[in-house]
């Protein structure tokens, strides 16, 4: 195992803000790296695509960019995501002197423990073509905080996004002075996103919850269509230890008269989601049982899918996503669409295939199985969890077929760090141990000790610093005959993800 080399990284809880600082310490050490323009903070790389292009980091508008991160600080200032009072009283409150936006919509709510961000963008963009407008809002975001209030497919501009925070400001203020905590950083954005869509106004909102389900902010909706995805075990301090009790959790998503869209499930969890439903006179659709993926095989930038839903079959749908795990994906959220239409309930019949085909074939989710350069490929994944690190390395098998892979893997320290190292031993030749701009990021030190255990200490080499991991892993990778098998994969950590996509040079 390698020597880490100091590192001057500098914490902080604006993780734009810390990130700036990496890049601009990499551009001191390498100049040919990347370049910062002053005002509209932009990045160009030596080799990543799009090759010799700037690519926007933060707003163009210097004043734009100023009260984008006055508010990133105002917001950081709060309860993070991780620090949780589990309760829905404070959003009830501001939800209520905000004259209850949430109602102004029906919305469809996606719990689960992996696949929610990519099966809501799959839901937004069949939607979307049926002409619907809708709103997505989603967590955590890859690399800018707007990402996670979407409004017709795109993420917020970020002059809307602060003038809708500056809108709810008082109101937010208001309900801070009334209760024992302030609201937290997830609460108040939930609220500027229901705000946002409302003012839209949206047809339908694809809300994805933040942890959880029966306390999450998000759960001030009456959603007709509640979506449960696959359920593992993560955040087990906060939801419980076994998937059966973290399904419990999960399925206070799921209300009155609504249809619930179940993915497959281990037998204890789907036996307690079972049970909700009954208790609240949902209608259940299961995967497997009344929707499920038919068939599928690898295709050129993806995969070809015939998927069975409610009201019939929907052949040769062609998805430019990698891995079996998001066909899955595909059809519950082919499913909860038909169910938004009543399709199988008041209409027979399945949607229009073509419109179905092109939803599909239009969707990308950055961050998941994401080919970001080539010659050696990088290929970046936000798995964080064993199960989603094991979903990845099928995906990578079946998809690349790479004959020599290296890892970048960086993670936060709340995370069952051992668990996903074993889950990417196999296909990891060696790896690169590094760590993210946040204060959540476990030690480079601390994570290089644990893939020892696992690795063995050949094949674990330890860069505190993301780029120089990076460059590190890009050599190794190079050390194959002219690049010929040899691949890298960046994953551990959404944040991680998003800052080696900055650097690789992706919007």
């Amino acid at each position: 195992m390698s020597e880490p080399r100091p590192s001057d990284r500098h914490d902080a809880s604006d993780s734009d803000d810390a990130f700036a600082d990496i890049v601009d310490e990499a551009t001191q050490r390498d100049p040919d790296l990347a370049v910062i323009e002053a005002g509209s903070r932009t990045l160009r790389t030596r080799s990543g695509p799009p090759q010799g292009q700037a690519v926007p980091a933060r707003p163009a508008d210097p004043e734009v960019d100023r009260a984008l991160r006055e508010v990133e600080q105002e917001l950081a200032g709060r309860w993070g995501e991780t620090k949780l009072e589990p309760s829905v009283t404070r959003i009830a409150a501001l939800m209520d002197v905000l004259g209850e936006p949430q109602r102004a919509y029906p919305s469809i709510h996606i719990t689960g423990t992996n696949g929610k961000t990519s099966t809501a963008r799959m839901i937004e963009a069949l939607l979307g073509a049926f002409d619907l407008r809708t709103g997505r809002y989603t967590s955590p975001h890859v690399q800018s905080i707007t990402e996670r209030i979407s409004l017709d497919g795109a993420p917020m501009d970020p002059e809307r996004f602060v003038e809708t925070y500056r809108d709810i400001q008082p109101y937010v203020e208001l309900v801070d002075s009334r209760q024992p905590y302030r609201l937290s950083f997830f609460e108040v954005l939930t609220a500027m996103a229901y705000a946002a869509f409302a003012d839209a106004p949206v047809d339908v909102a694809v809300v994805e919850v933040g942890m959880g389900g029966s306390w999450d902010a998000t759960n001030v909706i009456d959603a007709p269509v509640a979506v449960i995805t696959p359920i593992s075990l993560d955040h087990t301090d906060r939801l419980g230890a076994t998937p059966a009790e973290i399904a419990g959790e999960k399925a206070g998503i799921i209300k009155q008269d609504a249809t619930v869209v179940l993915a497959q499930q281990p037998v204890d969890a789907a036996q307690v989601m079972l049970k909700k439903a009954v208790e609240v006179d949902a209608t259940v659709a299961r995967e497997g049982m009344e929707f499920g993926v038919v068939s599928r095989e690898v295709a050129v930038g993806g995969q070809l899918l015939t998927l069975r839903g409610l009201g019939g079959e929907y052949e040769e749908v062609f998805l430019p996503l990698y891995g079996a795990h998001q066909a899955h994906n595909a059809v519950v959220a082919l499913c909860a669409v038909e169910a938004f239409f009543g399709v199988g309930a008041e209409r027979p019949g399945p949607l229009d295939p073509d419109t179905v085909r092109a939803a599909f074939a239009s969707v990308i989710s950055p961050g998941r199985l994401e080919v970001v350069r080539s010659s050696p490929t990088v290929v970046l994944d936000a798995a964080h969890n064993p199960a989603g690190a094991r979903a990845t390395a099928d995906g990578i098998t079946e998809s690349f077929g790479f004959s020599r892979l290296i890892g970048v893997v960086g993670v936060s320290e709340d995370k069952d760090v051992k668990g996903l190292l074993e889950a990417f031993e196999p296909i990891f030749a060696e790896i690169v141990v590094t760590q993210n701009s946040t204060p959540r990021a476990m030690d480079a030190d601390a994570l290089a000790a644990v893939a020892v255990e696992v690795f063995g200490d050949e094949r674990v080499q330890v860069e505190p610093r993301l780029d120089d991991a990076l460059e590190a892993a890009i050599t190794l990778a190079e050390e194959e005959a002219e690049y010929s098998g040899a691949g890298v994969l960046v994953t551990g950590s959404v944040i991680t993800v998003g800052e080696a996509r900055l650097l690789l040079g992706r919007r």
